[in-house]
């Protein structure tokens, strides 16, 4: 989903309404961001680390995570958010995002620094 890096948050918010709208249960959804947390995020570790993550085992809703995480797990649908600069960050977090996305990969993010990150993509990357 193109978009710049300001405004990549604010896609995949748009991105996920979208995917649940279409019948996608929350609990399949996985959202990531390369930059700054997502605001839902940060809402949710004022309650705790280990409260935060239960969220995670429990998986009744979509889960927002930091991609350099080393605790999150793979959903059916992940959006990764690039929400930062390109650079080796924004490049292992591609990486993550395709190994934890069991279906759907969504990258939201500008097109000409996320698009060569998929060169190798078994489907197309559509901008």
């Amino acid at each position: 989903m193109p978009s710049t890096a300001r405004d990549a948050v604010e896609r995949a918010d748009e991105t996920v309404d979208r995917l649940l709208e279409s019948g996608r249960g929350p609990e399949t959804v996985l959202v990531l961001t390369v930059g700054e947390h997502h605001p839902w995020q940060q809402h949710e570790l004022t309650f705790g680390e280990e409260r935060y993550w239960a969220q995670l085992t429990e998986g009744g809703d979509v889960f927002y995570a930091d991609a350099a995480a080393s605790r999150t797990v793979g959903r059916p649908v992940v959006v990764l958010v690039a929400n930062s600069a390109g650079g080796e960050l924004l490049a292992a977090a591609a990486r993550s995002a395709q190994a934890l996305a069991g279906e759907l990969l969504v990258v939201c993010g500008e097109a000409a620094v996320v698009g060569p990150l998929f060169s190798e993509a078994k489907s197309p990357v559509g901008v």
